[in-house]
């Protein structure tokens, strides 16, 4: 009966070893194949410094529940246009109240912006009259109107385009140098007609975003285009994703977010320091999406806060193109905060906006009258709040 117990027991043991190798191995083929499959050549890079939520950037519910300015709660959060599409990632206002934002479906759409003011207050929301403006066919993102009344889009499949009052849609730029715009993201206007621009990435498109996270490879570019000249040019690139766009109230300079290393980049477009680019504000707790301007104020909506152990992998680019390889469900990340910052001139924080409820993932503000419109990717209606005085 020992002998036979004996045997058993190796018997056992040798099934062990063999199913531990076989597993190894399969994981190992996993792994494998995961590499060989990923799109992404990831790079080593160095994060930049975050000490999270403290001093400047303490966490509060301003957003939310009551003003930064006062100790009462009053600071109410509504929503509009709910269920009329998903994503309205960028807001305008025109300067005779109409409200444009655009959805994943390519629609763009307008309402007067009146009825939501005077129903702010209210308890029941005004029913919206919602016209469809236009349809560009790709994925608009960012919004301006120019001189003439035109919208002029970024629009991450097509290009850049001019929409005008009639909805008819034209296509200013969607290649520099003979090569295709791959992620055209968000834009500002001058004083002068110039269209500023951000190109998100020249390896992923819109659809793929993830992947240029992943990737860190740094493509991401700041161009303008004159509508005068035809001219494009590329004045600033290797950006971890160059995203929102906004110039100084003088026009003296412009503003790139480049949300993959959390800071914001200046481009001096008059004076001494003319054609000079240069840090503006970095080492943010959060991840700048957008970026509007409005009397001398910069507003800055923070999309997610930074992941440490996200960050951690910066310098493992084979751990990274094995990740890379996992399906794309896997990949997407859904912010599950709210996050607006203001910014005057100088790069100094003025508002510091936040709440874990509510409106989140916010990825464009817009100050209109005394309100705060907010938009965003993942929501299917826009936010509107009290502006902070």
């Amino acid at each position: 009966m020992k002998l036979q117990t004996t045997s058993n027991s190796r018997v056992l043991v040798k099934w062990l070893k063999r199913s531990v190798i076989i597993a190894l191995l399969c994981l190992f083929l996993l792994l494998i194949a995961l590499w060989l499959i990923s799109p992404v050549r990831p790079v080593a890079w160095i994060p930049s410094s975050n000490s999270g939520l403290i001093e400047d950037f303490y966490p509060n519910d301003h957003l939310y529940s009551h003003s930064p300015n006062s100790s009462t709660i009053k600071h109410r959060q509504k929503e509009f246009l709910q269920g009329v599409g998903l994503g309205p990632e960028d807001i305008v206002i025109s300067d005779d109240g109409y409200l444009f934002t655009a959805y994943a479906d390519g629609r763009i759409i307008k309402t007067l912006v009146a009825p939501i003011i005077d129903s702010f207050d209210k308890d029941n929301v005004t029913r919206l009259d919602v016209m469809e403006f236009a349809n560009t066919g790709g994925r608009p993102l960012g919004l301006k109107l120019d001189i003439q009344n035109n919208l002029i889009v970024a629009d991450a499949e097509r290009g850049v385009l001019s929409i005008d009052q009639q909805g008819k849609v034209t296509v200013l730029v969607d290649e520099v140098n003979g090569k295709a715009l791959k992620f055209v993201d968000h834009l500002a206007i001058g004083n002068d007609g110039v269209i500023w621009f951000s190109d998100a990435s020249t390896r992923f498109d819109y659809h793929g975003f993830m992947y240029d996270f992943i990737e860190a490879s740094s493509t991401g570019r700041l161009l303008s285009y004159d509508p005068k000249s035809k001219l494009t040019q590329v004045h600033i690139d290797g950006l971890f994703f160059a995203n929102g766009v906004a110039m100084s109230e003088d026009n003296s300079f412009v503003l790139i977010n480049e949300t993959g290393r959390s800071r914001v980049h200046r481009l001096w477009l008059k004076g001494e320091k003319a054609g000079d680019s240069e840090l503006f504000i970095q080492n943010l707790p959060a991840m700048p999406d957008n970026i509007s301007a409005n009397n001398g104020l910069f507003w800055l909506p923070l999309i997610a806060l930074r992941d440490p152990k996200v960050e951690a992998l910066a310098q493992y680019p084979l751990l990274r193109r094995i990740i890379g390889g996992l399906p794309k469900s896997l990949l997407q990340a859904s912010s599950s905060y709210g996050f607006v910052a203001a910014f005057n001139e100088q790069g100094q924080l003025v508002h510091n906006m936040q709440s874990d409820k509510g409106y989140q993932a916010i990825t464009s503000v817009v100050e209109y009258q005394g309100f705060l419109f907010l938009g965003s990717l993942e929501n299917d209606s826009i936010a509107v709040i009290p502006a902070p005085q």
